[in-house]
């Protein structure tokens, strides 16, 4: 009896721990954090762009220049203000020789105490023999720092090599970079390599991406720009892929924060593009990003580079139209990132959470306007907050994904319809953005010409109804992110 007792006992426990281990595992809705919202571009004619936010409170811009013949440096309280700051020169090509030509891609780090920029650089007698240099900035302010060179970074071979930058993991410090290797017919691959110091890498270098699917090879065979942000004990490595034109986008690699990134096992590739060229936003050739977070510190921001045109006359790189754009990265239930689509031109769009139904956000489905969770595409639960179309002081929210559709009711139910120009239209899509009904540090929108109704979820649809219980109320109320 004592021996089945044990067993029936042993039984429980083992399940006990499965259901644990199971609801541990198993990843809940992708929280969401307050709205953050820019005007874009951040900065015209400024590539391969860098923002980081430092201790210090400030925001430290740096990019390509259109001539390729300086580094700059911008810095601001926050992320729009780098759009006006002023620009400081730290350095300018060489004369004559090494580092005398096409100066690309500058990132900036703070490492044990100093400042370092990573770029790359041709020389005058070849300006394709380009290869990643290091200088050390001492001072507070790297704008106002004493800058050195500390040279070169010697890579494995003296070969095409660019795109350097750096992340610490588990207290390692490691080196991402893209290079043409012998014997690989492609242009450029990505490699890993430990740190001795700032400037130097140590061991072998470690191949881990080489351009092989088709979205990568469009124009040139082409992996680099790799940057990394590090979230749920993983490592997220996003990269550039094909020709610097409209085909340019992003790909993602993950590995483990645990394994050992020295090997190229580790690293999984996704199999499509992260980020990619959007006709109806009037976005192309998104890329050569980097990530900052939010000002309260609660979002992941997506810096990259794009163009507003598709169509490019001659080589893409004397082109100088490449402009600094920003928008909030988000993140799926699963914990990957999701990066949406590049925006439109101006505001930058918001996800409206539904106060009462968790996780669920504001989307249209074949133009019906309703509430879901896990929305994909993720465009489609995007809405910019613009002037109302009918003015008085409202508001309109306008599909990120379907520029010129607006929120609007008809028959009371609430659609996602194009903007006729109509005065009924106009009216329909108006609303007066107030205070929650159900807490004041959210947002209801009531109806501009049929005032006491608000748009709300009934059930999963939304509705322009009014509002006059507890439960009526919290479903006329949402959170922005």
């Amino acid at each position: 009896m004592r021996r089945r007792l044990l067993a029936v006992l042993a039984a429980l426990i083992a399940t006990s721990a499965a259901l644990v281990a199971t609801l541990v595992a198993t990843p809940g809705p992708a929280a969401a954090s307050p709205a953050v919202q820019f005007t874009n571009p951040l900065v015209n004619q400024r590539a391969d762009s860098q923002i980081v936010k430092h201790t210090d409170g400030y925001y430290y811009f740096t990019a390509t220049v259109p001539e390729y013949d300086r580094i700059v440096l911008r810095r601001a309280t926050t992320l729009q203000g780098l759009s006006t700051a002023a620009e400081t020169v730290i350095w300018r090509k060489h004369a004559s020789g090494v580092m005398g030509a096409h100066i690309w891609a500058p990132e900036i780090h703070f490492i044990d105490g100093k400042w370092y920029v990573y770029f790359a650089a041709g020389a005058t007698d070849n300006v394709w023999a380009i290869r990643m240099y290091v200088l050390e900035g001492t001072g507070a302010n790297p704008l106002t720092a004493t800058w050195t060179e500390k040279g070169r970074i010697t890579t494995a071979w003296d070969t095409f090599a660019l795109d350097a930058s750096t992340f610490v993991v588990g207290g390692v410090r490691y080196l991402i970079w893209a290079q043409s290797e012998p014997g690989i017919a492609t242009n450029s691959n990505v490699y890993i390599a430990r740190m001795s110091n700032p400037w130097t890498i140590t061991g072998t270098p470690v191949r881990i991406a080489t351009p092989t699917l088709d979205w990568e090879k469009r124009g040139y065979a082409v992996n680099e720009g790799p940057t990394v942000i590090q979230r749920n004990g993983r490592i997220f490595l996003a990269y550039s892929a094909s020709a610097t034109d409209a085909n340019y986008c992003l790909g993602l690699l993950t590995a483990s924060a645990s394994a050992n990134l020295l090997s190229a096992a580790s690293w999984v590739k996704s199999p499509q593009p992260v980020f990619t060229s959007n006709a109806s936003t009037g976005q192309y050739g998104p890329g050569h990003n980097s990530f900052t977070t939010s000002e309260d510190g609660q979002s992941d921001i997506l810096v990259y580079h794009d163009r507003s045109y598709r169509d490019i006359t001659g080589d893409p790189l004397n082109d100088p139209n490449r402009r600094t754009r920003v928008q909030k990265l988000y993140w799926n239930a699963d914990g990957t990132p999701n990066f949406g689509i590049p925006v439109p031109d101006g505001a930058t769009p918001v996800r409206l959470q539904s106060y009462n139904s968790a996780g669920a956000f504001v989307r249209h489905y074949n133009f019906r306007a309703r509430i879901d969770a896990d929305v994909t595409p993720l465009a489609d639960a995007q809405f910019r907050i613009v002037t109302g179309l009918n003015g008085g002081g409202t508001v309109s929210l306008e599909s990120t994904n379907f520029p010129g559709y607006f929120l609007r009711h008809r028959n009371f139910e609430v659609w996602v319809e194009r903007n006729d120009g109509s005065a009924t239209f106009k009216a329909d899509a108006s609303f007066f953005r107030r205070a929650g009904l159900a807490s004041g540090t959210a947002v209801s929108f009531e109806s501009q010409n049929f005032p006491g109704r608000y748009v709300r979820h009934n059930g999963a649809e939304l509705f322009v109804q009014t509002a006059t219980d507890a439960t009526s109320r919290a479903d006329a109320t949402f959170t922005l992110d």
